[in-house]
């Protein structure tokens, strides 16, 4: 049996060495190791006590199985092979061992219940997936069972889907409606328990998630007629109907936990309306964005209307059950004869098929790519952009006139952070970036402090402001680096070190940054001061 081990394995390293570099050189230090790893098992109902081992994982080049009972252990066997074994009645251990193709091994514990009684105190649990249409999952678990069987009850699929005795099955139907499940669990005896119940494969017909959180921008960049990132064109009449509803169109603002969006219904054609009198000049722009998800629409064409001379539409596909994130070049509307975007005063939508399909669009802006953005480095001198810090905690945060033009510092504009008297510990301001540091430029962070004491503790922070929330409402993607000031009222250079942070990772794009001025101290009600934030190596 070595023998056979050794040659499947060399056999896996050569394939690796014709496939790497001319020079022939493999490093198979980066291969992870077997992952994932279990079995299907599986018993005959004969009352024989013969059991089927089906592993499966990821990175794995070949298994064997540990019964559990003493026996010898099985040969290693090819990924997809199974393996059969005769048991007494009982409950075992028994361990998957998975091989990698640098020889790593990987092993997991599975108990495996023989029993020559049926299967009793049956318990099965259906459910409609949240976020996938027409998918169902089915967990079943009874007393003296190894595995169930699950017939899905689909005309032309009449094989069953089998898992393990505790563990869940899923099941995608080609069409939404009612079928007949049937679950037959299963031990080592002749006699077999099942349950049948009927289930609704669901259509999901709305997001269950938000849609992608637009980018920081400054708002000369920005035309927003709908969505909550930037400010909106005000008095916008987001369902004017025009004489659809008639017709079996509808429409609302469909609330996903907070987070609104439009939301036309068999959607014929739909649009917006701007305030009376009121037209959006979007030549100074060089794209239209929305968002759009559809469970049913093929396509959506956008139209602008020019008060001045008429509509022009664009049509774009969409991909069901996710969101389609859309970029419109304002060319494509204005390359079409004699029209004009100096005075847009109406958007409008049409679904494919017809009044057929529901559409939900979120994020409806022009933007256009900026000239200069907030990013590192900065300074505070530029008259271009808006510094927009935001304080927490009891801080209060502006942009002014450098109060001490001496010494390292003698620029014009820092930004103040006032720390009030019986401010948070924890307080301290964030800036949204425009646009991701380049690490390649540098993993360190220099930013100039004017602190009133020495030993203040300064803590730099960067977070990633579309991850996950934590338990405190924060982006759960972050990282920190504290730095001590060293003199009081006077301007010095503090460094960070990013890679001394063990969350910190140059891949991630970073968009926000945050000051803690004296970090861990409560407020006693006087300023901090900083400028000139940038990297180096």
């Amino acid at each position: 049996m070595k023998k056979i081990y050794l040659i499947i394995n060399l056999f896996a390293l050569a394939m690796l060495i014709a496939c790497s570099n001319d020079n022939l050189d493999v490093d198979l230090s980066g291969v992870a190791a077997p992952a994932n790893i279990s079995a299907l098992t599986t018993v005959t109902q004969d009352n024989t006590g013969k059991v089927t081992f089906l592993p499966k994982g990821e990175g794995v080049t070949q298994y064997k199985i540990n019964f559990g009972d003493g026996s010898p252990e099985s040969a290693y066997f090819s990924v997809g092979g199974t393996v059969d074994h005769i048991y007494k009645e009982g409950v075992y251990k028994s361990k998957i061992i998975a091989m990698g193709v640098t020889g790593e091994i990987t092993q997991v514990d599975q108990d495996v219940v023989v029993s020559f009684r049926a299967p009793e105190n049956l318990e099965v649990i259906i459910t409609n997936d949240l976020s996938v249409s027409k998918k169902v999952t089915v967990k079943a678990t009874a007393d003296f069972a190894l595995f169930f069987d699950v017939y899905f009850g689909e005309t032309g699929k009449p094989n069953p889907v089998s898992a393990n005795n505790g563990e869940s099955v899923s099941y995608t139907y080609q069409e939404a409606g009612i079928y007949t499940i049937r679950v037959v669990s299963k031990s080592a005896a002749v006699k077999t328990t099942e349950y049948t119940a009927q289930v609704t494969a669901k259509l999901i017909v709305n997001p269950t998630a938000s849609a992608p959180t637009p980018p920081n921008r400054q708002a000369g960049d920005v035309i927003s007629i709908y969505g909550s990132k930037y400010t909106n064109v005000a008095g916008t009449n987001y369902f004017p109907d025009w004489g659809q509803g008639g017709q079996g169109s509808s429409w609302a603002e469909f609330d996903l936990n907070g987070d609104k969006m439009l939301n036309y219904i068999k959607l014929s054609y739909q649009g917006i309306a701007l305030a009376d009198n009121v037209t959006v000049d979007v030549s100074g722009m060089e794209y239209i964005h929305m968002d759009v998800w559809t469970a049913d629409l093929q396509k959506i064409e956008t139209s602008l209307i020019s008060k001045s001379n008429g509509e022009r539409p664009v049509v774009k596909d969409l991909t069901a059950n996710q969101w389609t994130s859309i970029d419109i070049p304002i060319s494509a509307f204005t390359s079409q004869t004699g029209f004009t975007v100096a005075d847009i005063f109406q958007l409008k939508f049409v679904g494919t098929p017809w009044a057929v399909g529901t559409v939900f669009i979120d994020n409806i802006y022009f933007y256009k790519a900026p000239a200069v953005s907030v990013s590192l480095p900065f300074d505070f001198e530029s008259t271009a952009l808006t510094y927009a810090w935001a304080g927490f905690g009891n801080v209060n945060a502006s942009v002014i006139a450098n109060p001490d033009k001496t010494g390292l510092n003698v620029s014009d504009k820092v930004v103040k952070l006032e720390k009030k008297s019986g401010a948070e510990t924890w307080s301290g301001a964030s800036l949204d970036l425009e646009s991701a540091p380049d690490f390649t430029k540098g993993t360190k962070i220099k930013v100039k402090v004017w602190s009133p004491k020495v030993g203040a503790d300064i803590l730099y922070k960067m977070e990633l402001s579309t991850s996950p929330k934590d338990g405190n409402g924060n982006p759960s993607v972050n990282f920190e680096v504290h730095a001590t000031t060293t003199v009081a009222n006077a301007w010095q250079e503090l460094t960070f070190d990013l890679t001394s942070a063990a969350s910190f990772s140059s891949s991630i794009k970073y968009d926000r940054v945050i000051l803690f001025p004296d970090f861990g101290v409560s407020g006693t009600g006087v300023s901090y001061y900083f400028d000139d934030i940038k990297q180096s190596n």
